[in-house]
């Protein structure tokens, strides 16, 4: 006989929301660290832009291209591992993973201040801490979407993400902030600041993260709810709630791993579910522009706007404050409509005019400046938030999957790791570009915003499409890439 879901299940959702809001708050304090940890870097160069002073290298060098090099070294050894870790997440727990990440991510931020302490001019230390902090920085995005998508379901799953995935341009805020305060000063503090901050927040990932909710039947004198499928239930609640009758105590066990889950999807099984390959290469190139911005803005800020350092930093903050409203408004948009595609292809389509106004606005002007960093944040930032939150979810608990929710950190790890490639070529790219003048850079980011339109309009079109021919496309390039 079952019981009524409204007298007994209001103490068991009213835990789960409990945790929820916790899974949310701590997963988004967490990944906040990592974004902070990054930023410094674009500070300190606006400072120390004739690298010459820190390494004591040639005047043949020329500092952008230097510079350019020590963002590649660390982007593109991110995007390297990233394939990797998204793999490895699925075979161990989380909150370990994620924790032993943070803790060597806070180890190598923090020794590339101590260069400054230690008084090191070797160009090869800072490429090795660059290096080996971008390995083990891969270690945050899966595992915090991957536990974010374990307690949120898919209804309003573009304006959750999008409020959480703020973290980014949050983190970014306060490295800047955090950076600027030192730079001028000491900047080995720029460094180990933040590199403390996520070695502490890696500790509190230890303590208090919870993965995925599991309840089950237990002897005693514990109460049971028997709780019958109900077509009025939201697809969250189905989520996270036992079907066909399976009985729950009424004080669940919130425990760290289940027994009996189904096998963690393989790499080519990921690449097989549709709209993954198109996604990332979409993602590869709006992230391309994005942490283009975010390497190299403030240095750009200092040219156009004959600012010093700290007050560059602080003005770059802006287009993260934008990029924050963008990630907001792309989410809800996409939830409206139920067309991520769609929704990413119009602010990219806005996107490529308002990068080439930049460019021409920035130099007449504080305040037209502002203006124009707020809606480029918006634009850029937005498709690249709703693809390695939303989309990224929505791709691993696909229907093809039947079930199979081990696939999520696979699918985000080859999305973002896809992205991450992109990521290292722009700044790269910007480094060499901006020695024959910066209108250059804008046109290299304004191409690569063209490109990504261009995925995203094929993917829309593409939805048309049958889903057994779709996966035929995919197996015969598959086979074409990896045989």
């Amino acid at each position: 006989m079952f019981v009524s879901f409204r007298s007994h299940c209001c103490p068991l959702v009213f835990l789960l929301c409990r945790y929820r809001a916790l899974t949310f708050i701590l997963t988004f304090l967490l990944y906040t660290s990592f974004h902070l940890s990054r930023k410094p870097i674009s500070i300190v160069k606006v400072t120390y832009a004739h690298c010459h002073s820190i390494l004591y290298i040639s005047h043949a060098w020329n500092y952008k291209q230097l510079l350019g090099a020590m963002d590649y070294s660390f982007l593109c050894a991110y995007a390297v591992g990233m394939y990797l870790s998204g793999i490895i997440g699925e075979r161990v727990p989380i909150r370990l993973y994620l924790t032993v990440g943070m803790l060597t991510s806070g180890l190598f931020t923090c020794l590339f201040g101590l260069g400054y302490v230690y008084n090191i001019h070797n160009l090869g230390f800072y490429i090795f801490v660059q290096v080996a902090n971008g390995l083990v920085q891969t270690t945050g995005w899966p595992s915090v979407v991957t536990c974010i998508g374990n307690w949120f379901g898919k209804g309003r799953r573009g304006l959750i993400m999008g409020l959480w995935n703020s973290h980014t341009s949050v983190g970014n805020i306060l490295g800047s902030l955090i950076a600027g305060y030192w730079v001028s000063s000491n900047w080995g503090l720029s460094f180990i600041v933040p590199g403390l901050i996520i070695a502490v927040m890696g500790i509190v990932c230890f303590f208090f993260l919870i993965e995925a909710f599991t309840s089950g039947c237990q002897n005693g004198n514990q109460h049971q709810l028997l709780v019958a499928e109900s077509g009025n239930m939201s697809y969250d609640t189905e989520l996270l709630l036992p079907r066909d009758g399976v009985c729950v105590p009424m004080q669940p066990v919130v425990v760290v791993k289940r027994e009996l889950e189904p096998s963690a999807i393989s790499f080519m099984g990921a690449l097989r579910i549709p709209g993954v390959i198109e996604f990332s290469l979409c993602l590869l190139f709006a992230k391309l522009v994005s942490y283009t911005f975010l390497f190299w803005l403030p240095l750009y800020i200092t040219k156009a706007a004959h600012l010093d350092a700290k007050k560059a930093g602080d003005l770059s903050t802006l287009f993260d404050v934008g990029g924050i409203v963008g990630g907001i408004l792309a989410g809800v948009i996409s939830d409206k409509l139920g067309k991520r595609a769609t929704t990413c292809a119009v602010m990219l389509l806005l996107a490529a005019p308002t990068l080439y106004g930049f460019s021409m606005i920035s130099e007449l002007g504080l305040g037209p400046t502002v203006g124009m960093l707020l809606v480029c944040g918006c634009l850029v930032n937005g498709p690249y938030s709703l693809i390695t939150t939303a989309v990224s979810a929505d791709l691993g608990t696909h229907k093809s999957l039947k079930g199979n929710a081990r696939a999520l950190s696979t699918v985000t790890a080859i999305i973002d790791g896809t992205g991450s490639v992109g990521a290292a070529l722009g700044p790269l790219l910007a480094g060499l570009l901006s020695a024959g003048g910066w209108d250059r850079v804008f046109y290299m980011l304004m191409t690569a915003d063209f490109l990504a339109l261009l995925v995203s309009a094929l993917k829309t079109i593409n939805h048309k499409v049958s889903l057994p021919n779709k996966v035929a496309v995919v197996d015969a390039f598959v086979e074409f890439v990896f045989n």
